[in-house]
């Protein structure tokens, strides 16, 4: 921020303290705001270096910025034992108000501007349900998207789905089983969703079977060499519908992936990548002819996994391997983020050291981001009827419940707002909690309109946007002119949002964006509130508005960085 790198930079000067010296000025917000806009300790983290009391230093400090009479600073104060508090002016607020409502792309930055990042999340396979932690998975990785594209970065959004493997082969199962009630390639998308999960389900109850056992395996390996007219058949349209499915669900919440990749081509080259390290030493031969990768032998705190079993086909391990190298052949990201559930952080582990070892410069570029569990009240995600919640029942309910509340206001349903409030909803509820910590979905919290949830935000924004259709027709324009008015707390927050959104990269944190939102739109709220924002004989009236128009902005794009579109009226 400009204010920030002018006051380091005079700060320095003050000091005598060259950029080469390893000294950082740090910044923060006090959470008092009676304590200023601005704190820094820097008096205390440099009192050793000089050899002077920090607040004898704070002193002279606060002495040569007081002499530089900086316009937007209003006071100056040493607090404690050398903290610097500084309180901007009212003349910084109004230009940054001016700012802010009339730059459409403010709170973007430029931190990451030519770097090239491949973020990978969701992962649904093909044959099985959208479940919980797709969802999770899918609202944490978009969010994350948009997050580094926010600070200049070019992202490429990467879906890695399992339609090959054992639950493939279950799902055929079933489908040969079943093969009576087959859909037609007309049915509803719904219906042959529901046919693919039944035919999982029978698969994997059929294959538990003694006598299925050695049946389940050979459909597995004929899946992989399509040497089966009648398998193949059954693979293609149900892989085919699964996908369609997919893609109605990620329609619905907003994300539209740039590349797919499947383990059906990852798998054989994944397997050769082994084999060629196998000679190098870094795989091994374990029992029945398989391949291990012994990931002890690299770090303690690691197990051994297989990567090539003894039927000779490539585990998932192997087919991660050789998928990291398809990927950055496709794209040759900067930094690849991949998104899984927390449940698999051992095994991925174990990959990431096994890539360092065949791929060293990939693995330096990757990063693994976690997610905990979602959950209801009660504890297990689970209907009335004891079945696992799809991520898309979940959708539905929620949607079903924002539908009673719209006939409590009279108002009739609109299915396009309906999902924006039910996706809002869910998203917040994940995001404004910490990446890896398990989630509590509280139906009635989660869908309240005066709480710290996804359809508060976005009545907050609506009610923006009314406000300025009114402005418009009683013709009240905006202005930046304001020689009066007191600096409102909403002021004081609203210019902070690229501070946010470069933090919640650094720290690869949406729940920073979802924290600052909720505090912003409390504040409108409250603004809102305290008084008449239109009024004809109101002098600052022009102003007030100029400050609704600013919120609507920053809040809507805000809400956009969450994965969220906010509704023009509600």
């Amino acid at each position: 921020m400009e204010v920030l790198d002018n006051l380091t930079r005079k700060i320095r000067e003050s000091l005598n303290i060259s950029d080469a010296e390893n000294i950082e000025i740090i910044w923060e917000h006090p959470g008092d705001l009676s304590h200023g806009d601005y704190s820094t300790n820097i008096a205390l983290a440099i009192s050793k270096h000089l050899g002077k009391n920090p607040k004898v230093i704070a002193e002279e400090i606060v002495e040569s910025l007081l002499k530089e009479n900086i316009d937007y600073i209003e006071k100056i104060e040493v607090a404690g034992g050398g903290f610097i508090n500084i309180y901007l002016s009212r003349q910084f607020f109004t230009e940054s108000i001016k700012n802010i409502s009339e730059n459409p792309n403010f709170g973007k930055t430029e931190i990451l501007s030519g770097k090239k990042f491949m973020v990978e999340y969701t992962d649904p396979n093909p044959f099985k349900e959208f479940h919980i932690g797709h969802l999770m998975s899918n609202t944490i990785g978009e969010a994350f998207s948009r997050i580094v594209e926010s600070n200049g970065a070019e992202v490429k959004r990467a879906c890695y789905q399992g339609d090959v493997g054992l639950h493939v082969a279950k799902a055929i199962l079933g489908m040969k089983e079943s093969s009576d009630s087959l859909p037609n390639d007309s049915s509803a998308i719904d219906e042959w969703a529901k046919y693919l999960g039944a035919c999982y389900t029978l698969g994997a109850t059929l294959g538990e079977e003694e006598k299925n056992k050695s049946v389940l395996q050979d459909l597995n390996k004929k899946i992989y060499e399509r040497s089966d007219e009648e398998v193949n058949k059954l693979y293609d349209i149900g892989r085919k519908k699964s996908l369609e499915y997919f893609e109605e669900i990620y329609k619905k919440l907003g994300t539209k992936f740039d590349y797919y990749f499947f383990e059906s081509a990852s798998g054989q080259f994944g397997k050769e990548i082994v084999l060629e390290n196998l000679e190098k030493g870094i795989f091994e031969k374990g029992e029945g002819d398989a391949v291990i990768f012994r990931g002890e032998k690299y770090n303690s705190a690691l197990h051994t996994r297989v990567y090539i079993n003894s039927q000779g086909l490539p585990t998932y391990e192997a087919k991660e391997l050789g998928i990291s190298k398809i990927k950055y052949d496709t794209y040759q990201y900067d930094n690849s983020i991949i998104i899984t559930g927390n449940e698999i952080n051992d095994y991925f582990k174990v990959l990431l050291e096994s890539m360092k070892q065949v791929f060293p410069e990939l693995e330096k570029k990757t990063k693994h981001i976690s997610h905990g569990m979602l959950r209801l009240p009660s504890g297990k995600m689970s209907s009335r009827t004891g079945d696992v919640i799809t991520g898309e029942t979940l959708l539905a309910s929620v949607s079903e419940r924002v539908v009673e509340k719209m006939k409590e206001t009279e108002r009739e349903p609109d299915a396009d707002l309906v999902n924006k409030i039910a996706v809002s909803a869910l998203k917040y509820s994940v995001l404004k909690q910490t990446t890896g910590k398990d989630i509590i979905f509280d139906f009635d919290k989660s869908l309240s309109f005066e709480g710290d949830s996804g359809p508060y935000m976005c009545y907050s924004h609506a009610r923006a946007r009314s406000i300025l259709e009114k402005a418009i027709e009683m013709g009240i324009g905006s202005s930046t002119t304001t020689p009066s008015l007191e600096v409102a707390h909403i002021e004081r927050i609203l210019y902070r949002f690229p501070e946010i959104v470069t933090l919640a990269y650094r720290e690869l944190a949406p729940h920073a964006v979802a924290g600052y939102l909720i505090e912003l739109a409390r504040s409108f709220n409250s603004f809102y509130a305290d008084g008449k924002i239109l009024d004809l004989d109101d002098p600052v009236s022009a102003y007030k508005v100029s400050i609704t128009k600013a919120f609507a902005g920053v809040v809507k794009r805000g809400l956009y960085i969450l994965g969220i579109d906010a509704p023009e009226r509600m």
